[in-house]
């Protein structure tokens, strides 16, 4: 028994070898997660299949949540992956607010330390590269706040809920509060609260791949390898 155990070791050492490598960098360097809710439309589709960077902002102990040490904080746009305690699961939202930061939501417009959002209605532009069958009834907007803080999203004015109106609170030291890009279709900070940093587990940066799941998962290849931002 033992012979035959050496004997495939040594047969299949590259692919094994190949294995244990892929199986270190998941854990420790870069991740892959599926996506299967719509909140973070139209940035990320259900069926899209995000990459996530593990040494974005911590070194972490391999397949734990625990940080060995920081590499870097967190900034303001980014998309990150956390594990929520409150919410029971793993969730991937844009960060908008920063310790200290005063945010507020009145009408579906952001407001930032008291300063507002600038918003552009796009439409159904080429601004969004999202095939027909992909697209929802509502408003596709680029909210700008500072030069550093741009990116598309969409809100159903249509539609009011409560989640268009979020009364002035400031972030505490040690969180982040976080938004869908899908502003009236995201469970976010705005109804489990804010964000620990010790949650925050990588910021995604790339599509690896995405189907269809609502039509017998066929592969959208004009999404593969696309960058989030």
């Amino acid at each position: 028994m033992k012979s035959k155990f050496t004997h495939f070791l040594k047969e299949h050492k590259s692919f094994i070898l190949f294995v244990i490598l892929i199986v270190i960098f998941r854990g420790g360097v870069a991740d892959w997660h599926p996506v299967p809710t719509g909140s973070m439309k139209p940035t990320i589709l259900e069926g899209d299949v995000i990459i996530v960077d593990k040494l974005a902002y911590d070194v972490q102990i391999p397949f734990t949540d625990i940080s060995l040490f920081s590499l870097g904080q967190p900034k303001r746009g980014d998309i990150v992956v956390f594990t929520s305690e409150a919410a029971g699961k793993r969730l991937i939202k844009r960060l908008i607010g920063l310790p200290g930061d005063n945010i507020a939501v009145k009408q579906n417009q952001l407001f930032i330390n008291g300063t507002p959002a600038n918003y552009e209605d796009i439409g159904s532009t080429k601004l969004i590269p999202l095939r027909e069958e992909d697209r929802e009834t509502g408003i596709y907007t680029i909210e700008r706040l500072g030069k550093d803080f741009q990116h598309v999203m969409q809100v159903k004015p249509m539609m009011p809920n409560r989640l268009q109106n979020f009364n002035a609170t400031v972030v505490p030291e040690g969180k982040y509060f976080v938004m869908g890009d899908n502003r009236d279709n995201s469970a976010d900070s705005r109804v489990y609260g804010f964000v620990p940093r010790k949650e925050i587990r990588g910021k995604a940066t790339k599509i690896l791949m995405s189907v269809d799941i609502n039509d017998n998962y066929q592969p959208r290849s004009e999404r593969f390898w696309e960058r989030l931002k």
